[in-house]
């Protein structure tokens, strides 16, 4: 087992070996976002899991979807030296302009990351244990205290680790941290109220009502997820519904007034409405994923404005992010 420190993290492989497998001790991290304003109550630490029940065409993070760590290319970044194909004893470095990685042979060694000088190649997801995650997360306790923040869960799905979530929520309360977790609602819903008496705020995403069009849209059907949205609300107070705005997706006004109906009926009256950005289109080439780029245009201004119009006339308040 080699242990290789690169780009400021680190991670741990097995030569021949690509299965990562997390305990309640260990998961994998794709990234850590500091001074993060959009993710609950004040200057936060934002902790995005590797992971995801859900493929949403419209993702944000793709590189978020598959559980292990996994090799993205930056061609931005080469400099068409090939020192990745010396090092790379299975194969799998090919010589497209775009794409470098041939998915089907690379075993995630990290080989070709540790030795490409200009780091256009780089492992994305880290494993972490618990003990020092905690020791990462409390170097910005100073900031916390000074904003009322905390730390928020993200990902993919925290869900998906739900023993190493719950331990870190528990060890974040106990040194009087606000915690929060962002979720796709995808999860067993005895393992999230596990969750509750360590977690102060639930974000909760509802991307869309029709059952069918969720499953064209996310891969998956909406039942559960608008299940568990229900089962929490009736046992957690701070339960905050979030919707994705995605122009021409879920944006009319059946898909709006169809959400304002479920929220009143659950007993909610706010929805914090996100505004889709294509920055995440621009990861697409970087990773190995079957999703296409959109070419949808941002939502924005007039846009939101009508969704609020028309949630506010449904009698829920929707607050928009920047």
């Amino acid at each position: 087992m080699v242990t290789i420190m690169k780009n400021g993290g680190s991670y741990t492989r097995q030569k021949g070996n690509s299965a990562y497998k997390t305990v309640a001790t260990s998961a994998v991290v794709f990234d850590i976002q500091r001074f993060s304003i959009h993710d609950g109550p004040g200057i936060r630490t934002t902790v995005f899991f590797k992971g995801c029940p859900l493929r949403c065409v419209w993702c944000q993070n793709p590189e978020s979807h598959e559980r292990n760590p996994e090799i993205g290319f930056y061609a931005e970044r080469c400099l068409g030296c090939f020192t990745c194909r010396k090092v790379c004893t299975e194969g799998a470095i090919i010589g497209e302009r775009v794409r470098r990685i041939d998915h089907s042979r690379c075993t995630v060694c990290g080989e070709c990351v540790f030795h490409c000088p200009a780091e256009s190649l780089r492992m994305i997801g880290t494993k972490w244990d618990a003990d020092a995650l905690i020791r990462e997360i409390l170097k910005d306790r100073d900031y916390f205290a000074d904003s009322g923040g905390g730390v928020t869960l993200s990902g993919g799905e925290p869900l998906l680790q739900p023993g190493f979530a719950g331990q870190l929520l528990r060890r974040l309360r106990e040194e009087q941290i606000h915690t929060a977790v962002e979720t796709c609602g995808v999860f067993a819903c005895s393992e999230m109220k596990a969750l509750l008496p360590h977690c102060d705020l639930i974000y909760f995403d509802l991307k869309h009502m029709d059952g069918k069009k969720h499953r064209e849209y996310t891969g998956a059907d909406n039942r559960s997820i608008l299940e568990n949205f229900k089962r929490i609300s009736n046992v957690f107070k701070h339960l905050q519904a979030r919707m994705p705005v995605i122009p021409g997706l879920n944006d009319d006004e059946r898909n709006i007034r169809a959400t304002a109906r479920f929220l009143i009926k659950a007993g909610r009256r706010t929805i914090h409405c996100l505004p889709y950005h294509n920055f995440g289109e621009a990861k697409i080439p970087r990773i190995h994923t079957s999703l296409q780029p959109m070419g949808l245009a941002n939502a924005e201004g007039d846009a939101m404005e009508r969704v609020k119009k028309i949630f506010k006339k449904e009698g829920i308040n929707a607050v928009i992010y920047d």
